[in-house]
């Protein structure tokens, strides 16, 4: 397993958070709790065959 932190930004509240991400899978999706407003945030991950990472993040209700 291979652990990167990454940077996002919670779509609730606009701030910065860190994201640890597990780039041995190359797509996720998932929900966590935003750091700073505690609203649920659904992640999308995304790697490709290079190992650059993509995030996406949104609301979890929409």
């Amino acid at each position: 397993m291979y652990i990167n932190e990454k940077e996002s930004y919670c779509p609730y509240c606009g701030e910065t958070i860190s994201l640890l991400i597990d780039s041995s899978i190359e797509n996720q999706e998932y929900v966590e709790d935003c750091q700073v407003c505690c609203s649920p945030i659904l992640i999308g991950v995304e790697i490709d065959h290079d190992g650059d990472i993509s995030i996406n993040t949104k609301k979890e209700n929409e």
